[in-house]
Protein backbone atom coordinates (compact mmCIF):
# COMPACT_ATOMS: atom_id res chain seq x y z
CA UNK A 1 0.00 0.00 0.00
CA UNK A 2 1.10 3.52 -1.17
CA UNK A 3 0.66 6.51 0.97
CA UNK A 4 2.39 9.15 -0.43
CA UNK A 5 3.96 9.43 -3.90
CA UNK A 6 7.95 8.67 -4.66
CA UNK A 7 8.66 12.31 -6.97
CA UNK A 8 8.92 14.80 -4.60
CA UNK A 9 6.57 17.80 -6.37
CA UNK A 10 3.89 14.75 -5.97
CA UNK A 11 4.74 13.79 -2.49
CA UNK A 12 5.18 17.73 -1.59
CA UNK A 13 1.78 18.02 -2.61
CA UNK A 14 -0.20 15.16 -0.98
CA UNK A 15 1.55 15.90 2.43
CA UNK A 16 0.64 19.23 2.36
CA UNK A 17 -2.49 18.98 1.35
CA UNK A 18 -3.26 16.13 4.31
CA UNK A 19 -1.78 18.72 6.68
CA UNK A 20 -4.22 21.28 5.19
CA UNK A 21 -7.02 18.78 5.75
CA UNK A 22 -6.33 18.12 9.22
CA UNK A 23 -5.86 21.92 9.88
CA UNK A 24 -8.79 22.29 8.61
CA UNK A 25 -10.82 19.82 10.92
CA UNK A 26 -8.74 20.82 13.81
CA UNK A 27 -9.99 24.48 13.18
CA UNK A 28 -13.63 23.33 12.69
CA UNK A 29 -13.66 21.48 15.50
CA UNK A 30 -12.52 24.63 17.90
CA UNK A 31 -14.54 26.88 16.16
CA UNK A 32 -17.31 24.39 17.14
CA UNK A 33 -15.92 24.11 21.29
CA UNK A 34 -15.77 27.88 21.28
CA UNK A 35 -19.05 27.93 20.08
CA UNK A 36 -20.29 25.63 22.40
CA UNK A 37 -18.46 27.69 25.36
CA UNK A 38 -19.98 30.65 24.05
CA UNK A 39 -23.45 29.21 24.06
CA UNK A 40 -22.89 27.67 27.35
CA UNK A 41 -22.19 30.92 29.17
CA UNK A 42 -26.33 31.64 28.24
CA UNK A 43 -26.86 29.61 31.31
CA UNK A 44 -26.22 32.18 33.70
CA UNK A 45 -29.16 34.01 33.42
CA UNK A 46 -30.87 31.02 33.84
CA UNK A 47 -28.78 29.26 36.74
CA UNK A 48 -29.34 33.42 38.55
CA UNK A 49 -33.33 33.03 37.82
CA UNK A 50 -33.38 29.85 39.06
CA UNK A 51 -31.74 30.31 42.58
CA UNK A 52 -33.58 33.38 42.81
CA UNK A 53 -36.75 32.04 42.14
CA UNK A 54 -36.22 29.04 44.51
CA UNK A 55 -35.07 31.48 47.59
CA UNK A 56 -38.03 33.47 47.05
CA UNK A 57 -39.79 30.42 47.05
CA UNK A 58 -38.39 28.98 49.93
CA UNK A 59 -38.64 32.44 51.74
CA UNK A 60 -42.73 33.27 50.85
CA UNK A 61 -43.17 28.78 52.10
CA UNK A 62 -41.36 30.07 55.43
CA UNK A 63 -43.35 33.23 55.90
CA UNK A 64 -46.60 31.63 54.97
CA UNK A 65 -46.17 28.65 57.40
CA UNK A 66 -45.05 31.19 60.21
CA UNK A 67 -48.06 33.52 59.17
CA UNK A 68 -50.05 30.54 59.58
CA UNK A 69 -49.72 29.78 63.03
CA UNK A 70 -51.23 33.46 63.81
CA UNK A 71 -54.91 32.72 65.41
CA UNK A 72 -58.21 32.78 63.75
CA UNK A 73 -56.59 34.62 60.58
CA UNK A 74 -53.70 32.77 59.94
CA UNK A 75 -54.87 30.64 56.83
CA UNK A 76 -56.54 33.95 55.38
CA UNK A 77 -52.82 35.11 55.67
CA UNK A 78 -51.13 32.13 54.18
CA UNK A 79 -52.73 32.11 50.91
CA UNK A 80 -50.76 35.36 49.48
CA UNK A 81 -47.68 33.95 50.34
CA UNK A 82 -48.73 30.12 48.78
CA UNK A 83 -49.49 31.89 45.60
CA UNK A 84 -46.53 34.39 45.66
CA UNK A 85 -44.32 30.89 46.49
CA UNK A 86 -45.84 29.17 43.46
CA UNK A 87 -45.00 32.53 41.18
CA UNK A 88 -41.69 32.31 42.32
CA UNK A 89 -41.23 28.65 41.88
CA UNK A 90 -42.66 28.67 38.39
CA UNK A 91 -39.11 31.35 38.19
CA UNK A 92 -37.29 28.84 39.42
CA UNK A 93 -38.60 26.76 37.00
CA UNK A 94 -38.66 28.83 33.76
CA UNK A 95 -34.80 29.41 34.69
CA UNK A 96 -34.20 25.18 34.71
CA UNK A 97 -36.12 24.92 31.39
CA UNK A 98 -33.96 27.80 29.99
CA UNK A 99 -30.67 26.35 30.92
CA UNK A 100 -31.36 23.14 29.41
CA UNK A 101 -32.48 24.64 26.04
CA UNK A 102 -29.19 26.25 26.29
CA UNK A 103 -27.74 22.31 27.24
CA UNK A 104 -29.23 21.39 24.27
CA UNK A 105 -28.78 24.04 21.87
CA UNK A 106 -24.76 24.14 23.42
CA UNK A 107 -24.55 20.35 21.49
CA UNK A 108 -26.66 20.84 18.30
CA UNK A 109 -25.39 24.40 17.09
CA UNK A 110 -21.76 23.16 17.09
CA UNK A 111 -22.48 20.03 15.93
CA UNK A 112 -24.30 21.93 13.13
CA UNK A 113 -21.48 24.05 12.46
CA UNK A 114 -19.10 21.60 12.18
CA UNK A 115 -20.71 18.85 10.60
CA UNK A 116 -20.92 20.57 6.48
CA UNK A 117 -17.18 21.45 6.71
CA UNK A 118 -16.13 18.05 8.25
CA UNK A 119 -18.45 16.45 5.79
CA UNK A 120 -16.86 18.11 2.49
CA UNK A 121 -13.29 16.71 3.63
CA UNK A 122 -15.09 13.30 4.08
CA UNK A 123 -17.08 13.07 0.64
CA UNK A 124 -14.68 15.05 -1.63
CA UNK A 125 -10.96 14.90 -0.55
CA UNK A 126 -11.10 11.41 1.63
CA UNK A 127 -12.10 9.53 -1.75
CA UNK A 128 -9.66 10.75 -3.99
CA UNK A 129 -6.92 9.93 -1.71
CA UNK A 130 -8.30 6.79 -1.21
CA UNK A 131 -8.62 6.26 -5.02
CA UNK A 132 -5.31 7.66 -5.37
CA UNK A 133 -4.01 5.27 -2.76
CA UNK A 134 -5.42 2.12 -3.96
CA UNK A 135 -3.97 3.02 -7.88
CA UNK A 136 -0.30 3.77 -6.64
CA UNK A 137 -0.39 0.49 -4.33
CA UNK A 138 -1.68 -1.80 -6.79
CA UNK A 139 0.67 0.26 -9.97
CA UNK A 140 3.86 -0.25 -7.45
CA UNK A 141 2.83 -4.07 -7.02
CA UNK A 142 2.92 -4.13 -11.11
CA UNK A 143 5.83 -2.32 -11.43
CA UNK A 144 8.12 -5.16 -10.76
CA UNK A 145 6.99 -7.61 -13.46
CA UNK A 146 7.02 -7.93 -16.95
CA UNK A 147 3.05 -8.80 -17.07
CA UNK A 148 2.83 -5.89 -14.73
CA UNK A 149 4.63 -3.75 -17.44
CA UNK A 150 2.62 -4.61 -20.25
CA UNK A 151 -0.83 -3.37 -17.71
CA UNK A 152 0.99 -0.14 -16.77
CA UNK A 153 1.42 0.14 -20.48
CA UNK A 154 -2.04 -0.65 -21.14
CA UNK A 155 -3.54 1.55 -18.72
CA UNK A 156 -1.43 4.41 -20.03
CA UNK A 157 -2.71 3.86 -23.69
CA UNK A 158 -5.79 4.06 -22.17
CA UNK A 159 -6.08 7.15 -19.77
CA UNK A 160 -3.28 9.26 -20.77
CA UNK A 161 -3.79 12.29 -22.65
CA UNK A 162 -3.03 11.52 -26.44
CA UNK A 163 -0.79 14.78 -26.77
CA UNK A 164 1.54 12.75 -23.51
CA UNK A 165 1.24 9.48 -26.07
CA UNK A 166 2.23 11.34 -29.01
CA UNK A 167 5.47 12.51 -27.63
CA UNK A 168 6.40 9.09 -26.92
CA UNK A 169 6.26 7.73 -30.43
CA UNK A 170 3.89 9.01 -33.09
CA UNK A 171 2.66 5.26 -33.74
CA UNK A 172 2.44 4.26 -29.91
CA UNK A 173 -0.61 2.28 -30.70
CA UNK A 174 0.99 0.25 -33.35
CA UNK A 175 4.14 -0.40 -31.09
CA UNK A 176 1.86 -1.01 -28.19
CA UNK A 177 0.20 -3.91 -30.39
CA UNK A 178 3.23 -5.31 -31.47
CA UNK A 179 4.84 -5.31 -28.39
CA UNK A 180 7.70 -2.47 -28.96
CA UNK A 181 9.53 -3.39 -25.55
CA UNK A 182 10.98 0.28 -25.57
CA UNK A 183 7.19 1.54 -26.28
CA UNK A 184 5.94 -0.74 -23.24
CA UNK A 185 8.91 0.58 -20.96
CA UNK A 186 7.87 4.21 -22.07
CA UNK A 187 4.36 3.56 -21.20
CA UNK A 188 4.96 2.26 -18.42
CA UNK A 189 7.13 4.61 -16.79
CA UNK A 190 4.42 7.09 -18.11
CA UNK A 191 1.83 5.91 -16.22
CA UNK A 192 4.17 5.54 -12.76
CA UNK A 193 5.12 9.19 -13.26
CA UNK A 194 1.54 10.46 -13.63
CA UNK A 195 0.82 8.48 -9.98
CA UNK A 196 4.29 10.30 -9.04
CA UNK A 197 5.76 6.85 -8.64
CA UNK A 198 9.46 6.19 -9.64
Amino acid sequence: MKIYADRMPAFVRQVVTDLLVVAWIYAWIRAGLWLRDLIEKLAVPGQKMEGAGQGIADNLTDAGNKVGRVPIAGDELTAPFTRAAEAAQGLANAGRDQQDLVADLSWALPLALVAGPIALVLFVWLPLRIRWIRRAGSAASARGSIAGRDLLALRALTGQPVRRLAKLNPDVAGAWRRGDEKTLDALAALELRSLGLK
